[in-house]
């Protein structure tokens, strides 16, 4: 059994490597969705040596199976918003203090201690529903941050903006996140100069408004907002951790936590550092899931490990590997 306390002590690649493996071979014997998969892929798990050589599940099976490692109770189930008609992603977490290890250490290693900013959250999309594993993450680093003016915002602009000025008179951190639709709705209205803020978005109109590319968007917040730079998060019903960017669309992963870019034609080859092709992430946190997550997302590695989220594949509820959808 691998420890937990191992995967966020991670600090060389060599050891990322060992331990992804090791991970590996005890989800391929103890996940019986994972396992099958591998079976059918007709793949002799003894023979993986290298990250390469892992098999990726595709990240629809969340949809249609139970995707778990433990026989152990689950503590939360969090769910994908998903669109009507659709089915959606259900994450089964035993142990919920692995996600609040993964999402406290993945915060602080980009932006230091919780505790130095004031958070205000404006999630209105994902408030408004059960299982959201976003809200699960936010409301804890609002109680850890343990500042008064911390904490949701659904569509009180007005407070919003009057908080936000008190903190930048006080010269306090200040951390704003927001869903797309709910920063622009706040950007359209409001012109505003945040100075130091750091606005945060985490993506998706989710069907509230026409969809927009993040280079318009960030157009949009930074000329309205009076911000520099926008940050994004990179996170997903599906995984236990998250990826940050600080800028450029340009993002950056824990220690536990890697990204592959693969053939869009051949899940099974690489591409190299410059080229598009489908995303593949590894997430140690996943150990009670699966840490190895064919996406449907189209990105790009730079030579620096850097990556970017150029889109999604067409029609991709539909697409992907059909193995187990008789089983």
């Amino acid at each position: 059994m691998i420890c937990k306390d191992n995967i966020f002590e991670i600090k060389i690649d060599e050891e990322f490597i060992s331990i992804a493996l090791k991970v590996f071979r005890f989800q391929a014997s103890n996940n019986p969705v994972y396992a099958r998969y591998i079976e059918l892929l007709n793949i002799d798990v003894n023979t993986v040596g290298c990250l390469e050589e892992i098999p990726f599940l595709p990240i629809e099976f969340f949809k249609s199976h139970k995707v778990v490692s433990t026989t152990d109770e689950a503590k939360a189930i969090f769910t994908s918003s998903g669109t009507t008609g659709n089915l959606t992603s259900r994450h089964y977490v035993p142990d919920l203090g692995i996600y609040e290890d993964s999402f406290t250490k993945g915060f602080e290693a980009f932006y230091g201690s919780v505790k130095d900013y004031c958070i205000l959250a404006l999630l209105p999309s994902y408030l408004e529903r059960e299982g959201s594993s976003l809200i699960y993450m936010m409301e804890k680093l609002i109680k850890d941050s343990n500042h008064p003016k911390s904490g949701f915002y659904l569509n009180n602009h007005e407070e919003l903006i009057v908080h936000l000025e008190e903190l930048k008179a006080q010269n306090q951190k200040v951390l704003l996140l927001g869903v797309s639709f709910a920063l622009l709705e706040l950007a359209e209205n409001h012109q505003l100069d945040l100075g130091d803020v750091i606005v945060m978005e985490t993506g998706g109109m989710k069907g509230r408004r026409k969809e927009m590319t993040r280079e318009e968007l960030h157009a949009v917040f930074t000329s309205r907002l009076g911000v520099k730079k926008i940050h994004s998060e990179y996170g997903m019903t599906e995984l236990l951790s998250q990826g940050y960017s600080k800028g450029d669309s340009l993002f950056e992963t824990p220690a536990w936590m890697k990204i592959m870019i693969r053939d869009a034609y051949d899940p099974f080859s690489y591409e190299k550092a410059g080229r598009s092709g489908g995303v593949n992430v590894i997430d140690l946190a996943n150990l009670n899931s699966c840490s190895f997550i064919e996406t449907q997302d189209l990105g790009k590695i730079y030579p620096d490990g850097k990556f970017e989220i150029l889109g999604r594949f067409d029609n991709s509820d539909i697409r992907g590997c059909n193995l187990l959808v008789s089983e």
